[in-house]
């Protein structure tokens, strides 16, 4: 007997409360996501990004944080809560679509991995891809029926394309599923109605569709005579950027593959079981992870875990039938349910030890609330100029973006990083944050001028340690007139700016 599709909803919202209720009091849980968060909350108060904050992401990965910060609160625990909203939607529907190939089972069984492997990949914040997922996925499902059906294909690629634009204005990434979907489309469209003219026009119709959000990005730049700074942060700086070490880049790989493998090979297991002529929606659902783990292999970047995210929908659906046809598919569906519940327990756990949680990032912002100017944080927390409630001191306000190697180029970033770092210390700010140990990549140049300031100009007020042999540093000026200087540069730069 099939449950009610609300009450699987509503299991799914209960379940995935549960798996990521421990995050939601640590308001530094990932530094992604603390750094969107900030930028969500100074759009409401005329920032605009790339001109006033650079950073890479696309604008719509920004407006959600804005529309987060709109529910009130600190902002903290609701981008979590919005974030557990997006991720029990994309779990029903991972239900959703694994029921047709499986029982109610396995699908239930799919929708709940899941929810506890995104623990694994750093997605139980809010993290971009926590995001994008489920209009991915929407996109999938009207790819699907639209192969399936050959009715409406025009109508669904349409929608489905359009999702992918959405997606892609939340992370660029998306691109290479969003192609497979649209060459899924065309196949359908060519077996349905085999014109060639029609087939070139449904083509470029899918692909404005695809296009629309982002040609809307840069419209609104444009008019407000943005569009430079735009097009430098979203498509231009990353080419600029220093590659990372390979062997970084392999140890990086290895945790991903590591990561995937359990789901994998359940997926695996659920191939050797399929005959794909009876049941061509498999051969989509394979061939969609397939291009999943290309597009993650052509992207090239493995330093951190969030970028398996997008494998997880389609390997998720992928493993129902496995649960669906093995004899012992309860034991062996508990057992995973229960390992996975545990070692993402454990996951968090050790996250939030190493970087620290609620409590240490309360101290620091204790320690490094402003008085009369701005903080600087060189390396640490993102979190802390809302924490402080502190001005910015600069536009390259996420703490990567000065202070490591790989972003240690003017074509990176629009600006010498050195000299960028050079006047933000020449204003005096009144508090600088620092990690110790140095980072491991971190610009040597960027650091030397800090660490001479330090020595020079401030005096260490407190030291937090998160991990074993981790420490959150917090210096303040020497002197009565800590912060005037600043205060005074960051009028000076804005009036530049409005100029």
């Amino acid at each position: 007997m099939r449950a009610p599709s609300w009450l699987i909803l509503f299991g799914l919202l209960a379940f995935a409360l549960l798996v990521r209720a421990q995050t939601f009091n640590n308001p530094v849980l990932g530094f992604d996501e603390q750094f969107y968060l900030l930028v969500g909350d100074r759009m409401l108060h005329g920032a605009v990004p790339y001109v006033d904050i650079f950073d890479r992401k696309p604008i719509g990965l920004f407006l959600i944080y804005a529309a987060i910060r709109e529910l009130g609160g600190d902002g903290f625990v609701q981008y979590k809560l919005v974030a557990c909203g997006f991720v029990t939607l994309t779990a029903f529907l991972i239900y959703r679509a694994a029921r047709p190939i499986s029982n109610t089972l396995a699908a239930s069984v799919a929708a709940c991995l899941y929810i506890l492997w995104l623990n694994f990949t750093g997605g139980e914040g809010g993290q971009a891809q926590v995001f994008y997922n489920l209009p991915m996925l929407v996109a999938a499902m009207l790819t699907w029926r639209a192969q399936r059906t050959r009715k409406r294909i025009v109508a669904l690629g349409c929608a489905a394309m359009l999702l992918v634009g959405i997606a892609i204005q939340i992370k660029y990434t998306v691109i290479f599923e969003g192609l497979f979907f649209g060459i899924a489309l065309l196949w359908a469209h060519h077996q349905s109605r085999p014109s060639l003219a029609a087939l070139i026009a449904s083509a470029f119709l899918w692909i404005g569709c695809a296009l629309l959000p982002t040609a809307l990005a840069m419209l609104v730049y444009w008019q407000i005579g943005a569009l430079q700074p735009f097009l430098f942060a979203n498509f231009i700086s990353t080419f600029g950027r220093v590659p990372d070490s390979f062997s970084a880049q392999m140890i990086g790989l290895v945790k991903l593959c590591g990561i995937l493998l359990p789901l994998l090979l359940l997926c695996a297991l659920s191939l050797r079981r399929y005959n794909f002529e009876e049941k061509p929606k498999s051969k989509f659902l394979f061939l969609w992870l397939g291009v999943a783990i290309l597009g993650v292999l052509l992207f090239g970047s493995f330093l951190a875990p969030q970028y398996a995210m997008p494998v997880l929908v389609p390997a998720c659906i992928a493993v129902a039938p496995f649960f669906a046809s093995y004899r012992h598919a309860r034991l062996i569906a508990g057992v995973t349910l229960a390992a996975a519940l545990i070692a993402g327990h454990i996951a968090l756990e050790r996250s939030e030890f190493g970087k620290g949680g609620r409590a240490q990032a309360l101290l620091v912002a204790q320690a490094a609330q402003p008085h009369h100017g701005c903080i600087y944080v060189y390396d640490g927390y993102p979190a802390l100029y809302m924490l402080t409630h502190s001005c910015l001191p600069t536009r390259w306000v996420f703490p990567g973006h000065l202070n490591t190697s790989d972003e240690a180029s003017a074509k990176a970033l629009g600006v010498d990083p050195v000299a960028e770092v050079r006047r933000v210390l020449a204003m005096r700010p009144e508090v600088i944050v620092d990690d110790a140990p140095a980072y491991e990549f971190g610009n040597p140049e960027t650091r030397a001028l800090v660490e001479t300031a330090l020595a020079r100009d401030y005096h260490l007020e407190t030291k937090v340690q998160t991990g074993t042999a981790r420490y959150r540093l917090v210096y303040r000026l020497n002197g009565p007139l800590a912060g005037c200087h600043l205060r005074s540069g960051a009028r000076e730069q804005a009036a530049s700016r409005v100029s």
